[in-house]
C-alpha cells in the first residue's frame, strides 16, 4: 500500500506524544491496578468475615495482621485468601497465622 504525498505530509506533522499524555497513561494504569487490588482486598475481607464470624473491621484487622506477620504484601495475601475460598487450598504459613488470628479474636 503506497501513501500519497499529502498523507506523508500529515504523518510527518503528527505531534509527538507529550509528557503529559504519558503521565496520564501511567496514572490510568496505576488507578486500574488499585481498583483491582481493592476488589481483591474486599473479597478477602468477606472470606475472613465468613470463616471467622467477624465484623468487617475485625476481618480487615486479621487481613492486615496476616500480611504483616507473614511479610507478604497485603494484596497478595488477599489474592491467596480469595483463591482459598474457591479451591480450599491455602499455604501452611498463611493458614497457621489465620488460625492464630481467629483464635485470638474468639477468646
Amino acid at each position: 500500500m503506497s501513501t500519497t504525498p499529502e498523507q506523508s505530509a500529515v504523518d510527518d506533522e503528527a505531534p509527538p506524544v507529550s509528557a503529559e499524555v504519558e503521565e496520564s497513561r501511567d496514572e490510568i494504569s496505576q488507578l486500574k491496578h488499585a481498583v483491582d487490588s481493592h476488589a481483591s482486598v474486599d473479597q478477602a475481607i468477606g472470606v475472613v468475615l465468613a470463616v471467622g464470624q467477624l465484623t468487617p473491621a475485625e476481618a480487615w484487622d486479621v487481613l492486615r495482621e496476616l500480611s504483616m506477620r507473614t511479610n507478604i504484601k497485603l494484596r497478595h495475601v488477599a489474592e491467596l485468601l480469595v483463591e482459598w475460598g474457591k479451591t480450599g487450598e491455602l499455604t501452611g504459613e498463611i493458614r497457621a497465622e489465620l488460625d492464630r488470628q481467629l483464635r485470638m479474636r474468639r477468646s
